[in-house]
């Protein structure tokens, strides 16, 4: 039996506004530490593009139907072998998690409709990968004199034995570098969306391009 209640509720996960990917590691190793399902079920997904300007709908800190433009934004992705896809973002107006389907509908949309310079693109990269070499010393979020553009997490900053920032590389769009798989956002949503998807056929995609 498939378990819809993987991670804590929203309200008593832990949570830092603007530091999207560091949620989003918390709840990774929420999940490994707690064993509530599978770490190949889960992918952390990566949004951005080159220009780092993607509109996000249904966002908390959004205005009306008006997108919110992030540099990048980062969710978790569940993605079950009977069950349809699951999105938790700690972010959105929508339910926590929500269907990978209203997700789309909802708060990616279309790039169609949208300036060139605006299409989405999304890094997918296997949970496992994910907790094994994020690393984040949180510099991206202090201005030119040193001051914190947005409160730091109360818990030291996430680092492995190797590495003490290496965010860009996840951000990125480009195939070269980094973890995971780069997709399209149509791309994504073909292969993703599909009732037909498992885990094991998006963790194979995912990292065939890992490094």
């Amino acid at each position: 039996m498939e378990r819809d209640d993987i991670t804590p509720s929203r309200e008593n996960c832990v949570y830092t506004s603007c530091y999207c990917e560091e949620n989003v590691w918390k709840l990774c190793e929420f999940v490994r530490t707690e064993r509530t399902a599978l770490l190949e079920e889960l992918f952390v997904v990566f949004i951005s593009n080159e220009n780092r300007m993607v509109p996000l709908w249904k966002q908390k800190s959004g205005r009306g139907d008006r997108p919110v433009i992030w540099d990048y934004h980062v969710v978790l992705l569940q993605v079950r072998l009977h069950s349809s896809s699951l999105v938790y973002d700690l972010d959105t107006e929508l339910s926590f998690p929500c269907s990978l389907k209203l997700y789309s509908d909802q708060a990616l949309r279309s790039d169609r409709n949208i300036k060139p310079a605006y299409h989405r693109k999304l890094r997918v990269v296997p949970a496992d990968s994910f907790l094994l070499n994020f690393a984040s010393d949180r510099s991206h979020m202090k201005d030119s004199e040193g001051s914190w553009r947005m409160p730091p997490p109360p818990y030291p900053p996430i680092r492995t034995t190797e590495c003490q920032m290496n965010l860009d590389d996840f951000i990125s769009m480009s195939p070269a570098v980094g973890w995971g798989r780069v997709f399209s956002l149509d791309d994504f949503l073909l292969r993703h969306s599909s009732s037909s998807s498992s885990s094991s056929s998006l963790s194979a995609a995912a990292s065939s391009s890992s490094s």
